[in-house]
């Protein structure tokens, strides 16, 4: 669980051009009081398990899961759907980690604990198009693309397409 201490390293991840360029987006960068407020003034509504990944005992990036609202459920497209749907966002923040097959076995570990203790149906996210790298390994882990989101996030200026890419339990 992320504990208030982590706002220093988040605010340092995702201060990095780096990172930026494939979450929250270059033109976005979080000071500390960003992070305190983007992460940890959340309504109590909102049901969001908030964690840093530890690799080798180092604090090298942070994932997040949570039920898919029913506003989002229409989104992708599962309006109609019955199961528990879990969300899923993530990012390596220590870019020395990055293409080291890290990510792979942290979404297959992820998969296993919305699977197995969740008891998720089916688990989603919204990558956009062109982070081929991170559809890759989320393909590699065996989620699927379900369906195209035209112009469904704002990042750096414009909106871009994403995929909903789905994982069936």
């Amino acid at each position: 669980m992320l504990a208030k201490e982590d706002a220093i390293i988040l605010s340092r991840w995702l201060s990095d051009p780096r990172v930026l360029e494939y979450y929250e987006g270059r033109d976005r960068p979080h000071d500390l009081d960003a992070v305190r407020q983007h992460f940890f003034n959340t309504s109590s509504e909102e049901e969001v398990t908030r964690c840093i990944i530890q690799y080798e005992d180092k604090p090298i990036g942070y994932i997040q899961y949570y039920h898919v609202a029913a506003d989002e459920r229409e989104v992708y497209g599962y309006d109609s759907f019955k199961g528990k749907i879990y969300g899923m966002d993530q990012f390596i923040g220590e870019p020395e980690y990055w293409n080291r097959g890290i990510g792979t076995k942290l979404i297959v570990s992820m998969v296993q604990q919305l699977t197995l203790v969740e008891k998720a149906d089916k688990i989603v996210m919204d990558p956009r198009v062109h982070n081929e790298r991170a559809i890759r390994v989320y393909e590699k882990c065996g989620f699927v693309k379900a369906a195209l989101l035209p112009k469904h996030e704002y990042h750096e200026g414009a909106y871009h397409d994403c995929w909903v890419m789905e994982y069936q339990a």
